[in-house]
């Protein structure tokens, strides 16, 4: 029987013009449906692999930017990210990077076609950062999880690269910790001169803690280290931390104990998730907590503006529930002002004092400034302003030095007495 006479004959059926044969139509159409819904999810399950990562994850901007130079290269729907850039000598260049929008994008890596869905909910907002939730789905065929593990990898790698020979700082940003501006090109340690002898140790001490690790666990020993840098305001402080952590190959996680609503529990959170190698600075010391009696007394006025407490603040750093390989930092300016639990051995296992320039100080920096060939003037120059019994620190040194940096150095000599005028 032809196609053209079963149509004839159902047309001329009674029983399917009065509706039976439209039903069983429109049911084997529906299952129809329903059979190859079925097979895509089962093609989508057994067959695809989906790889979803939000805006939270740490790799969330490292994998955009992998995409933007590696994959999606000639997509057209783009989104633009601005940057200020800092070349070496010193000059601030605007950058433009342009990523993949919101939207689907589809590129091939490693002979596999991979579709990007980058997504936006207008609802709901990253509350630590207070832009829409975003997140990026890659979808592949096939069941192997190595292609995903191999683009995150990549995505690392080109991060890396991108801030190799930097310092990276970071901040609290609700309980984690953001990267904080551009990465900053790395200071040597000769340009901050401290003492004789100073720099060296507290650089040695910490390579000495970083490769020994195993020697802190095999005595049950925990593993971190803390330092106090105290003296007089300029004097180089926070600029030799900043050095060695570019000496170290470190990153800084500056935390502000007086953020209004940090707490003892997230004040701990944050000290536990902070990123691998890193320096935790906390500077200032002596504003955040004076002593026990003092916090008392100040609860009142200050309740709910800051809520951390100083006990919380000692159980972090030297708690049950202290996290270990963990370098802090803290800097003052006025040591009798701490209460001697906080800076007890354990918390804090080196003190260094970091003072007005002695001479040693004096004719480093004048070479620095002047070259090395200077080495009789620089000695003129120290033993004239040691002479004058007037204490002067770096930042003032500097800031001279910076005013003449044209002149002749035996000008600069001449008027060393004006350094305490700058």
């Amino acid at each position: 029987m032809t196609l053209t006479e079963l149509i004839s004959n159902l047309s001329t059926n009674p029983y399917f013009g009065a509706g039976f044969g439209l039903f069983g139509v429109g049911a084997s159409a529906a299952i129809l449906r329903k059979g190859l819904q079925g097979a895509v999810v089962l093609f989508r399950r057994h067959l695809m692999i989906t790889l979803e990562v939000p805006c939270r994850d740490k790799s969330y901007q490292w994998l955009l930017k992998w995409i933007t130079i590696r994959g999606a290269k000639k997509t057209q729907h783009l989104s633009v990210e601005t940057s200020f850039l800092q070349n070496d000598n010193g000059q601030i260049k605007t950058s433009y990077e342009f990523i993949p929008s919101i939207g689907k994008h589809l590129f091939q890596y490693k002979n596999n076609w991979i579709q990007v869905e980058r997504t936006r909910e207008q609802q709901t907002l990253d509350l630590h950062m207070g832009v829409p939730w975003e997140t990026v789905t890659l979808t592949a065929f096939g069941n192997d999880k190595k292609i995903y593990f191999d683009i995150l990898e990549e995505a690392r790698e080109l991060a890396l690269q991108a801030t190799e020979g930097k310092t990276l700082m970071y901040t609290a940003m609700g309980s984690e910790w953001r990267p904080f501006g551009q990465p900053r090109r790395r200071r040597p340690t000769s340009s901050v001169v401290l003492d004789f002898g100073i720099s060296e140790k507290i650089i040695a001490d910490c390579n000495d803690f970083i490769r020994n690790s195993l020697w802190y666990t095999n005595r049950g020993i925990p593993y971190r280290r803390g330092y106090l840098l105290y003296g007089p305001p300029g004097c180089g402080k926070s600029s030799f931390i900043t050095a060695l952590a570019g000496e170290l190959e470190y990153g800084i996680c500056l935390l502000n104990l007086s953020e209004r609503g940090l707490t003892d529990d997230r004040l701990n959170h944050l000290l536990n998730v902070a990123p691998e190698q890193t320096i935790i600075l906390l500077e200032d010391i002596d504003a955040a907590f004076v002593s026990r009696e003092s916090t008392l007394l100040q609860k009142s006025a200050y309740d709910g503006l800051n809520r951390i407490t100083f006990s919380g603040l000692l159980n972090c750093l030297d708690g049950v529930a202290s996290t270990e390989a963990r370098i802090v930092f803290m800097t003052t300016n006025y040591l009798d002002r701490l209460d001697p639990a906080l800076i007890r051995p354990g918390r804090i296992d080196i003190k260094e004092y970091i003072g007005y320039c002695s001479q040693y100080q004096l004719e480093q920096m004048f070479k620095n400034f002047f070259g090395d060939t200077e080495a009789l003037n620089s000695v003129i120059f120290a033993k004239k302003v040691i002479d004058s019994s007037r204490s002067v620190s770096p930042a003032q040194i500097q800031g001279f030095f910076m005013k003449h940096k044209s002149s002749p150095p035996q000008h600069v000599i001449d008027c060393c007495h004006d350094i305490w005028e700058e």
